[in-house]
């Protein structure tokens, strides 16, 4: 497992200085450490989140929206419209709930189909793993700045250290 400090830290290593997005179980340990380091901007929709990324990139800033696999069916139209039509580059740090359907009822149809959500608009993604993980950074931080487009990291359960109730 993967200590939400370390996954921070990495990004912050990679450039990333600007982090908002809507809180969800799989992200907390990492929503805690980022308002420790005053990096997170809290969002009450995941489109907001997405035009905040935006206007943070405008102004010099690298950024990262946090959120659960209903999140990029809930701001695809300001990613299609902004972000992709634009090249506002943003990471998409995505929770996975309900992959292989194992979850709450309301995760399960996105967690069958957010790859393929992403995929229908090419947004280039990433499944985020202990062991592929030096692989998948490299990865964010070679693609984000190519392509200037969003890339998303999904993340499963138990990869990244959330906070235990």
């Amino acid at each position: 497992m993967i200590e939400s400090d370390a996954f921070c830290q990495a990004l912050q290593d990679i450039g990333f200085d600007f982090f908002t997005g809507v809180p969800d179980v799989l992200l907390a340990g990492v929503i805690e450490t980022l308002i420790e380091r005053r990096l997170y901007t809290p969002a009450v929709r995941e489109d907001e989140a997405v035009a905040m990324a935006a206007g943070a990139f405008m102004a010099g800033k690298v950024p990262a929206a946090l959120m659960a696999n209903a999140g990029p069916g809930n701001s695809l139209n300001t990613l299609a419209s902004l972000n992709l039509l634009y090249r506002q580059p943003c990471l998409l740090i995505i929770a996975w709930r309900g992959f292989e359907g194992k979850d709450a009822p309301e995760h399960l149809v996105m967690g069958r189909t957010v790859t393929q959500v992403l995929e229908t608009v090419r947004i280039p993604h990433r499944t985020l793993s202990e062991q592929t993980a030096s692989d998948d950074f490299r990865w964010i931080a070679q693609t984000f700045m190519k392509e200037r487009i969003p890339v998303a990291l999904l993340l499963k359960s138990g990869v990244v250290r959330g906070i235990q109730p």
